[in-house]
């Protein structure tokens, strides 16, 4: 199987609970607490363990919440490449709405970068890269960080020989879209930023299709995934076009579930299963995953099962 390296820039250590109502002006006691790792990265990196595979974790952390999510990290059996970061690791907050069934996020702001900062952070990402690596780069930008470092290490990482994956949003993901600079290999964005990047809504299967294989035609990537929620995911290349339909499960939280599905696409590519082999088990597991309570990802078994449901189609 392929190296799999994933980085976080802006880890956070997740926390979530549940009350019986959230409700303004009053103490809300609130249920037993879990606390998670959290971060684009880190929770691609959580999936491919659940689901029995193994990468290597490259994490920027800092202060006493660096520590403790650091030592999470290594309790949960992850390869953690730590690279020390300012100020103090963010953390973020879940609640849910026992009565409503509905969750409430909550994401604080990390500490800001300086440019030399963001200098150490390429080159340690781009030294931990090997030749034939798949290199994720997922999550939020630190404050201070310029868009400009995704296809910076688009670029020093292709050069490399690593080929590179991004699962990014904000101005960082219209500045890839507009293929002005070193493209990802494989880029994933989920429906409401392929709405925004589209300029409108986006209403089908086909309507996704159409725009992720004309990003691939303008060179924005060779490969370019759009999640449609409960509709389940698109894939399209060149020459290709597929469709995999998520489960119909029951919706306990769907925090992680684009991470998951990442996690699941990779490993199977990793493991050199075809596009749409990788497209069923990402589906699979991102449904698996908003099964889950809280923060919790997937459970490999659910994943596995959900598998048959999720058979990708040609479009």
């Amino acid at each position: 199987m392929r190296d799999i390296l994933t980085v976080t820039l802006n880890p956070a250590l997740d926390f979530a609970t549940s009350v019986d109502h959230v409700v303004p002006a009053v103490k809300l006691r609130c249920g037993p607490p879990r606390m998670d790792p959290g971060g684009g990265g880190i929770n691609v990196s959580r999936a491919i363990a659940l689901l029995g595979g193994a990468s290597r974790t490259w994490v920027a952390l800092g202060g006493r919440n660096g520590e403790t999510l650091a030592g999470l990290l290594r309790e949960a059996g992850l390869a953690l490449i730590a690279h020390e970061a300012p100020g103090e690791t963010r953390s973020s907050l879940s609640v849910m709405d026992r009565h409503k069934g509905e969750q409430f996020r909550f994401m604080l702001p990390g500490p800001p970068w300086s440019p030399m900062d963001v200098i150490g952070a390429e080159r340690s990402i781009v030294a931990a890269a090997e030749a034939g690596s798949l290199v994720v780069i997922s999550g939020t930008l630190p404050q201070g960080v310029l868009v400009q470092v995704v296809p910076d290490l688009c670029g020093k990482l292709r050069a490399k020989g690593a080929e590179v994956v991004v699962d990014i949003s904000g101005p960082a993901l219209h500045l890839i879209a507009r293929a002005q600079g070193p493209a990802p290999d494989i880029l994933r964005m989920n429906q409401e930023e392929a709405d925004d990047l589209a300029g409108m809504a986006l209403g089908s299967i086909e309507d996704s299709a159409d725009f992720a294989q004309a990003l691939v035609r303008r060179g924005v990537a060779r490969t370019v995934v759009v999640a449609r929620g409960p509709e389940g995911s698109v894939l399209a290349t060149e020459g290709r076009r597929l469709h995999a339909r998520a489960a119909d499960v029951p919706v306990r939280s769907k925090v992680g579930a684009g991470d998951t599905f990442v996690g699941a696409f990779l490993l199977a590519h990793a493991q050199g299963l075809d596009h749409a082999e990788a497209l069923r088990r990402g589906v699979a597991a991102a449904s698996a995953a908003v099964m889950t309570e809280g923060t919790a990802l997937c459970r490999r078994e659910d994943a596995e099962r959900l598998a048959e449901l999720c058979e990708a189609r040609a479009i």
